[in-house]
């Protein structure tokens, strides 16, 4: 079976265009950035796979590119879109149908939050009635029955965005780039509690794309190739408390990020300890508080006192979102997971300025998570 390496990455800033900059040209222009980044062109791509939520279908973008009639799959899972893309991507590229392929993500979102439609989800409308498909509403339920299971307080919700927005300092293309302190996010306005307005994301717009090709082309390509170790993708089991979902069986614990993380790392051959950088979904601080401890990444409740050891800094012993994740950089749901590859790709290259992490690493992860409940992961090496 064939290895799969990422050859060029490319990124349009998450954040806020000018009207007439449509999601489908931002998807364009980072198709264009990484296959500049590749020293390659639209002609060299044998295959593609794109996603976006809003912004329209991301096959159209041959028409800017260029009509060579390749083969063009569309994705839509949520948050976990550009995840699940690069996922698709590389079984094309294990099975023998592609050598080179662009994975794109995009999606312009206006301002206020995400809207959805019960009966989209399977629902009636006396689950919209009721509030629930309000996703600030779901991750303050979710984020307050783990803190209260696992006994931490809710002030560890202001230490992960705090962190984000240093994070997000040191990066030219965040959005966020204002610091601010544990105490003045924990005093910000509620929106639900426990989470104020600094512990969640804004929708926004951007774009990102990554080429992948096999491990032996991408050697002739750059000079530090990224290899793309594994890739693993999950829906909910029997027993998860996801967003949209209606109802949980008493005692309940399961998540789709347990399992695949656990797949991703053992198709890796890599432990979770053996992770030097990180990238979680963090669409609220209690996302990225969960999922560290979901993936393997810590013991459950372990995260107050990583916090407070400034562990998951930049500079700690596990980086975690050192782009400042979606907290710093706001969500086009479409490219959020490449995002997350982007980053990892500049941080085991050695090439991410700032907030570079010390000590070479080596081993990357990311994690994403998608409504009614996917999760996608992947480990990326040098």
């Amino acid at each position: 079976m064939k290895q799969v390496a990422i050859a060029g990455i490319g990124m349009v800033p998450f954040g806020r265009h000018a009207p007439e900059y449509s999601g489908r040209d931002m998807g364009v222009d980072a198709a264009l950035k990484a296959l500049g980044d590749a020293d390659l062109t639209w002609q060299d791509v044998d295959y593609a796979v794109g996603g976006s939520n809003v912004s329209g279908k991301p096959d159209t973008t041959v028409s800017s590119l260029g009509l060579t009639g390749i083969p063009f799959v569309n994705v839509r899972n949520g948050c976990a879109t550009g995840t699940v893309a690069l996922t698709t991507a590389a079984q094309a590229i294990r099975a023998g149908d592609a050598e080179t392929v662009l994975v794109l993500g995009y999606d312009k979102h206006g301002r206020g939050a995400f809207g959805a439609k019960p009966a989209d989800y399977g629902h009636g409308d006396w689950y919209g009635q009721s509030g629930l498909m309000v996703t600030t509403q779901f991750f303050a339920m979710k984020a307050r029955r783990y803190l209260d299971t696992h006994g931490l307080p809710d002030e560890v919700l202001g230490l992960v965005a705090a962190k984000a927005f240093r994070a997000g300092v040191e990066n030219p293309d965040a959005w966020r780039r204002t610091v601010f302190t544990p105490q003045e996010i924990m005093a910000a306005r509620v929106i639900n509690p426990p989470l104020t307005q600094y512990m969640l994301c804004s929708p926004a717009e951007g774009a990102a794309a990554v080429i992948l090709t096999s491990a032996d082309r991408a050697k002739d390509l750059t000079d530090r190739p990224v290899a793309l170790a594994s890739a693993s993708m999950r829906t909910r089991p029997f027993g998860s408390f996801e967003v949209f979902a209606s109802w949980l069986p008493p005692g309940a614990d399961a998540s789709p990020s347990v399992e695949a993380a656990r797949t991703a790392f053992a198709k890796a051959g890599i432990a979770p300890g053996d992770v030097q950088v990180a990238q979680l979904q963090d669409t609220d601080s209690g996302a990225e508080i969960i999922h560290m401890a979901e993936t393997g990444l810590c013991e459950h409740g372990e995260q107050l006192a990583l916090l407070e050891a400034d562990e998951t800094s930049i500079k700690g012993r596990l980086p975690v979102n050192t782009d400042g994740g979606c907290l710093a950089n706001g969500e086009p749901v479409g490219a959020s997971g490449l995002r997350q590859v982007h980053e990892i790709v500049l941080q085991l290259r050695g090439t991410a300025g700032d907030r570079q992490v010390p000590g070479d690493p080596r081993v990357g992860f990311t994690h994403v998570y998608g409504a009614p409940g996917i999760s996608a992961c992947t480990v990326l090496t040098v």
